[in-house]
């Protein structure tokens, strides 16, 4: 979490999280990010369930999620990154690829239309 913070906070304000219960809380709140980036193997809230309970709170947001992958896949894992289009990132990865997904991710965001 340190090194993302690091390696994104150069260009970016960042809310470094580390229990995903807490960063569902804060968008319950409403709290608004512009990217969130999850793991998808969190203990006690996976990235899958953190996605699905944004996806009713924010969709947008879900939209906006990026997820961290470790290649060792569940069952329940692989197919939701089949049926989930959200950006990814397969660790271990450099932080350069961080910088570039969370721009892609941006970018996009920038030349989609309002909802």
């Amino acid at each position: 979490c340190r090194m993302m913070g690091r390696a994104l906070s150069r260009d970016h304000d960042i809310e470094a999280i580390t229990d995903s219960r807490e960063a569902l809380r804060r968008v319950r709140a409403g709290e608004r990010y512009d990217v969130l980036v999850a793991d998808l193997a969190m203990p006690v809230l996976t990235g899958m369930e953190l996605h699905a309970e944004v996806a009713r709170i924010d969709p947008p947001l879900a939209e906006r999620m990026v997820f961290l992958t470790g290649g060792a896949f569940t069952p329940g894992s692989r197919e939701f990154l089949e049926q989930v289009p959200n950006a990814r990132i397969e660790k271990p990865f450099e932080p350069e690829a961080l910088r570039a997904v969370v721009a892609r991710v941006l970018a996009e965001r920038a030349a989609a239309p309002e909802r």
